[in-house]
């Protein structure tokens, strides 16, 4: 164990200090290609201050992730199924970066572009799992110290946890550093889980994960320096799902992720209201920008939500205490 955790230490240093060094290299790059990210007009207006600023700036952190994870543990077939599915994911979101910044398509891909390319990744990823690694098609069900068969249904049910999870992240990624901050404690806990489930090679995975969230945020703190993008936001929601479904913690991941479902489901809710009452029940959504139009200062907005994520985190471990994995 003491050796794991050692291994996980190098892998996170190793990402915090690639994604720091990439800094003054990639954000000039990225500001030399023109990639500046474009702000709502029905957003704050304190955010039309942000215009300009260098987006797809995830590429740092899936290159950190990917160098601490292969110099640290680049001969498990299961740390490199976690990469591929994060690089996979981190792919559609540059894509849509680049044509809504390099093309100027401001709706980038087309919705059901981006759900049939996220439909056939979890697919892929599925068969893979299931067939290739024998992991089963059984998720462990929190709190109830029992897990429970899916059978054919864990299928559609993995494709549904890798896209919601993907999809929430993006929405979370609204303020400076805040979904870098979330990931940084969310990729912490399942650090954890892959301890407690004795997936060691994916702790070292899960802590250059954190380290390269870490690192992202010298640059992302308020006032951002850089943007991580579609394409980053992706990739750190593909990641996190990936480990979930290694380690059988799907249903864990809605507690560990909390933040995200929170964010979710504030748009879900709002859309349904608008659409039935014709009234919002937030002034904005997602639920940080209902804040920030409270009157709360982002940075304040930000670290109640990073607040928010670890005490998430300590419910999903709680969750999963005592469970038999």
């Amino acid at each position: 164990m003491q050796y794991y955790s050692l291994q996980s230490l190098w892998a996170a240093g190793i990402a915090l200090l690639v994604c720091i060094l990439m800094g003054p290299v990639m954000i000039p790059f990225l500001t030399r290609l023109k990639v500046g990210q474009s702000i709502r007009d029905d957003g704050p207006q304190s955010h039309q201050v942000k215009a300009g600023t260098p987006t797809m700036g995830g590429l740092m952190i899936i290159t950190a992730v990917m160098i601490g994870t292969f110099i640290v543990a680049g001969s498990s077939p299961e740390a490199l199924s976690a990469v591929m599915v994060m690089v996979a994911f981190g792919a559609i979101g540059f894509w849509d970066d680049y044509i809504k910044v390099v093309l100027k398509r401001s709706l980038g891909l087309r919705a059901r572009e981006k759900l049939v390319l996220q439909f056939v990744v979890g697919l892929f990823f599925g068969i893979l799992l299931v067939t290739f690694f024998g992991r089963g098609t059984s998720i462990i069900i929190p709190f109830t110290g029992t897990s429970f068969d899916l059978g054919y249904f864990y299928y559609p049910f993995l494709i549904l946890v890798l896209m919601g999870t993907a999809n929430g992240v993006n929405l979370t990624d609204g303020l400076d550093g805040l979904a870098a901050g979330v990931t940084f404690f969310a990729a912490l806990g399942y650090a954890l889980v892959a301890m407690m489930t004795t997936h060691f090679s994916l702790l070292a995975f899960c802590a250059a994960l954190g380290g390269a969230c870490l690192g992202f945020l010298v640059y992302n703190h308020f006032p951002a320096r850089v943007f991580m993008g579609d394409t980053g936001s992706m990739a750190l929601g593909g990641a996190l799902a990936a480990v979930a479904a290694i380690t059988r913690t799907e249903i864990a991941l809605i507690l560990i992720g909390g933040v995200y479902v929170v964010e979710t489901l504030s748009v879900i809710l709002q859309v349904i209201s608008f659409q039935t009452t014709g009234k919002r029940i937030f002034l904005m959504s997602p639920l940080h920008h209902h804040f920030e139009l409270k009157g709360w200062s982002e940075p304040r907005v930000v670290r109640t939500f990073w607040l928010l994520s670890f005490l998430f985190v300590l419910l999903g471990l709680w969750g999963l205490k005592g469970t038999g994995i």
